[in-house]
């Protein structure tokens, strides 16, 4: 990209205040965008070159104190829900930064497609640029906002949604309601599933047909449409053979291989692949509040296999002598910009959208439609491609099995809608199929908020510190560099 300027959004330009010279005009000299090969080279970096996996792991209810003597700031901040005041690899400065950096390449994409009579030949980068814009925004609102309600999504706080390029250097900028926010991602979403192609020659590295249907899935999800879920996921099937995780033969793996395999884009489940600037795999291994040893058993234990008490196919393995876990999944990575000081930038294959989220999206769908037969064979199917020597005469699940092993606890769930005692203990059991899968990679932050989860963080010798249901913190506040420039806060 070195020979494309363009003026980047939001805190790229507000980062570079200090030259009042340089702010007091416009510049004039950039690039045009003005062909197809432009175009897809704007669209590499509409993606953000950061990862929220970090922070959004360690305010879920999946980490705990492992009481190790190393601890890092911005893992002790995420873990009690304070502002991180870093703004390095892994922070949500740096996420925030990353999201609207990506969303200003896909603006400035999309208008340069604009200026060139939107022909038929530049459809499906246009599709990919809607899908990029909509996926960074809905990030964004997730982190930054409060949870989808429609009941106060008018009014509840937003973020700002861009939809044009930047041409002036210091601009002040308003937040979107979150209803303002979803109707601009959902109207992006379904013109871009309309465009977008496989024909790519990485197509797991871009918004491809799948890719954009499971991201599509997830933002249904969220906003409580579970007709247009199960449209967008038609396509899965029932009993999806050979497009899920192949744990049996993954469970055979080295570590090693583990970690280099988990998120290559030959795997059929892997349809959004990135390779952020991201220490995630160090911040496993090396942050006290983590996958602790009774986070590990409440998670992976036998005890919470419904088959009879099975092994499940993954186990976490330790790297602090039983105090703190891991699962091998991230594939860290050094580029060198300075060899003789041994200076670099860490990189990291991560898996951003797959067929197993895309699955259990369905799955859901189907419980909340109260297909409750079709939702208990799907997830039965689910189940037993993770569970260690399953045996489909015996190890079946029942709608009664499924209610007593995960009981109705009152108020536990809250989500914005009404479900039925026996839809919740379907949602329990995907939501710790989900919890189990995704562990170390964020998504089940994303559930504790839509389903207002109560989460409690004990650190050793302290009180423990509640996230009750509708506490504030579950809106990240905003950034200050963002704030600063007059970006209103979230109230505490």
């Amino acid at each position: 990209m070195k020979n494309i300027k363009i003026a980047l959004s939001l805190l790229v330009l507000l980062g570079i205040s200090s030259c009042e010279d340089f702010l007091s005009e416009v510049p004039d000299n950039r690039t045009q965008i003005d062909r197809p090969d432009k175009i897809k080279e704007l669209l590499v970096n509409a993606y953000p070159a950061a990862s929220y996996m970090d922070l959004a792991e360690t305010m879920s209810d999946n980490v705990a104190d492992g009481q190790l003597e190393l601890k890092t700031i911005k893992n002790e901040q995420s873990y009690n829900w304070e502002m991180q005041d870093q703004t390095n690899v892994d922070t949500e400065a740096r996420y925030w930064d990353e999201c609207y950096k990506a969303i200003a390449h896909a603006n400035q994409a999309l208008q340069s497609i604009e200026g060139l009579g939107n022909p038929a030949n530049l459809n499906p980068q246009k599709g990919e640029a809607l899908m990029a814009r909509a996926y960074a925004h809905f990030m964004l609102v997730s982190f930054w906002s409060q949870r989808y309600n429609p009941a106060t999504a008018d009014t509840d706080l937003g973020v700002p949604y861009l939809r044009i390029p930047e041409t002036e250097l210091i601009k002040k900028y308003k937040r979107n309601t979150v209803k303002e926010v979803f109707d601009f991602i959902q109207s992006d979403i379904e013109e871009g599933l309309k465009l977008v192609t496989n024909d790519y020659s990485e197509p797991k590295f871009h918004f491809n047909k799948e890719a954009a249907k499971a991201f599509a899935s997830r933002f249904y999800l969220v906003k409580g449409d579970w007709d247009k879920v199960l449209e967008v996921s038609e396509s899965l099937g029932s009993r999806p053979v050979d497009k899920l995780r192949d744990y049996v033969t993954f469970d055979n793996l080295a570590t090693a291989e583990k970690i280099t395999e988990y998120g290559k884009p030959s795997y059929t489940t892997n349809l959004l692949i990135a390779s952020p600037n991201t220490s995630i795999s160090q911040s496993i291994s090396k942050s006290n509040f983590y996958l602790s040893n009774t986070k590990k058993e409440e998670l992976f234990a036998k005890s919470t296999n419904p088959f009879n008490n099975k092994e499940w196919l993954f186990k976490p393995l330790s790297n602090t002598a039983g105090k703190t876990y891991f699962q091998p999944k991230f594939n860290l990575y050094f580029k060198s910009t300075n060899a003789s000081a041994g200076i670099g930038i860490y990189y990291c294959g991560i898996v951003l959208l797959s067929n197993d989220e895309f699955y259990l999206n369905r799955i859901e769908a189907l419980v909340m439609k109260e297909r409750i037969t079709e939702a208990n064979t799907e997830l039965e199917y689910f189940l037993s491609t993770r569970t260690k020597q399953y045996d489909a005469k015996t190890d079946k699940l029942t709608e009664t099995k499924i209610v007593n092993f995960y009981p109705v606890i009152t108020d536990e769930l809250t989500p914005f809608y009404t479900i039925t005692p026996i839809q919740t203990s379907y949602i329990k059991a995907i939501l710790e199929a989900r919890r189990r899968d995704f562990v170390h990679e964020g998504l089940r932050w994303l559930d504790v908020k839509r389903f207002n989860i109560v989460v409690n963080h004990a650190t050793f010798g302290k009180p423990v510190n509640t996230l009750v249901k509708d506490d504030k913190r579950r809106a990240l506040q905003i950034p200050l560099a963002a704030s600063n420039y007059g970006i209103e806060k979230n109230p505490r």
